[in-house]
């Protein structure tokens, strides 16, 4: 008999409860989201795109990849997430195998647009608003912020992996397989995760709203403070865009002439740091609340990448970058809480997606912006901007969402 939930799981964290199969779900699908975010432009090279062919189906990828994370938002107040997460496993599969076959530009475009293979390893899926969704209807308000803090750190560190593990298909070319038939086996990979994703997935309770009780739109009571989110989220994401990672290793390069290997020590630590700041960022909003753990850390970091833009040495500026590092990415559990906190359970996987789909989207605009100034040989301009409206930003969200309190910081 499948289980139903009708009230959240207070502190059900033990190796078989529902929230620890769900952050195992997350694990194996950000390992995949990792190795093939790095295999695919090497994938498609070897079929014999070129690479403006290539960036076209990343682009394509991106585009699909948001455009069904928005629907799903939009449809997933009527339906069960965890059906909804079965079946968004079953077309990982689909896309994995599917991949193994295509062997026409038209057959990649069409698996890359309908698919979920994504290009910048899994920071806008269809998997996430169903994940937020699920996860705070299986967790109390109290512990809602630290189990968005280890489902973050999670996906982090199999992420890492993922990209550890792309250096499979050379180690296989060592004993003689052929480099297309190792990469055809990590899409095949790439599909097994999903199978496995499902059998997690299925571990997660159904949710006791009926079909007739489910609300008849997506965003109701909400709707205000989510557009006003997914306003401000998205000029943190442009803001972003002028500092993402190639963009600073290309100006680590031509600024201070940074090898190859100390890049890929320096962002190896960078993400580490990164990844182990979100469950500090639970212990502190604990102590200070959600949006000022997302401002008071945000604002520092901030002031850091100014810095480093203006640093008369690479120590001094290496140093500055490690702090932003450990500081930059607190809020990333904390604002994933905060919008399923502020919302009623029916809205969050419009929500999630909302707030998620436009951040991407914006994020795409500036790093354009940031290679033209840095062509006109203004350099530390990207950084500097990213910096100034970044702290822009912050300031708005305080000011903005000062007084609304998520039910765990509201006083009696």
């Amino acid at each position: 008999m499948t289980q139903v939930v009708n009230s959240p799981v207070a502190e059900d964290q033990g190796p078989f409860s529902p929230v620890s199969s769900l952050y195992a779900a997350r694990a194996l699908r950000d390992f995949g989201d990792g190795f093939v975010a790095v295999l695919l432009p090497v994938y498609l090279f070897i079929l014999g795109l070129g690479a403006f062919e290539i960036g076209v189906a990343a682009t394509t990828a991106l585009l699909g990849s948001a455009l069904m994370t928005l629907a799903i938002g939009l449809v997933g107040h009527r339906f069960d997430p965890r059906t909804l997460l079965i079946a968004a496993s079953t077309l990982m599969v689909a896309t994995g195998l599917a991949f193994t076959q295509s062997e026409t530009y038209g057959a990649v475009l069409l698996v890359a647009f309908c698919g979920t293979i994504n290009p910048s390893a899994g920071s806008v899926s269809i998997f996430v608003p169903l994940e937020h969704a699920a996860l705070s209807h299986l967790v109390t308000d109290k512990a809602r912020t630290a189990a968005f803090a280890r489902y973050s750190l999670i996906g982090a560190l199999a992420a890492a992996v993922g990209a550890l593990a792309a250096m499979s298909p050379d180690l296989l070319a060592d004993i003689g397989v052929s480099r297309l038939s190792a990469l055809e086996g990590m899409f095949a990979l790439y599909a097994l995760l999903g199978i496995a994703g499902s059998v997690f997935y299925s571990r997660i309770p159904r949710s006791a709203a009926s079909g007739e009780t489910r609300p008849t739109s997506a965003l109701g009571p909400s709707r205000g403070i989510v557009y006003r989110m997914a306003a401000l989220f998205s000029i943190d994401a442009f803001a972003g865009g002028f500092a993402v990672q190639s963009l600073m290793a290309l100006w680590l390069f031509s600024r201070f002439g940074l090898s190859l290997s100390a890049a890929g020590t320096f962002f190896f630590i960078s993400g580490v740091l990164s990844a182990f700041s979100f469950p500090v960022a639970a212990w502190l909003s604990r102590r200070i609340g959600l949006v000022n753990t997302m401002v008071f850390t945000h604002i520092p970091s901030s002031l850091c990448l100014i810095l480093a833009a203006l640093a008369p040495s690479l120590e001094v500026a290496l140093t500055l970058l490690l702090v932003r590092s450990a500081l930059s990415q607190m809020d990333v559990p904390t604002r994933s809480s905060y919008v399923m906190a502020v919302v009623t359970p029916p809205e969050r996987p419009a929500a999630a997606s909302i707030t998620s789909v436009p951040r991407s989207l914006a994020a795409a605009l500036s790093p354009a912006l940031a290679g033209a100034l840095f062509a006109a040989g203004h350099e530390a301009w990207p950084l500097i901007l990213c910096g100034v409206l970044k702290i822009l930003y912050d300031l708005a969200l305080l000011w903005i969402f000062r007084h609304v309190r998520p039910p765990e910081e509201q006083r009696a």
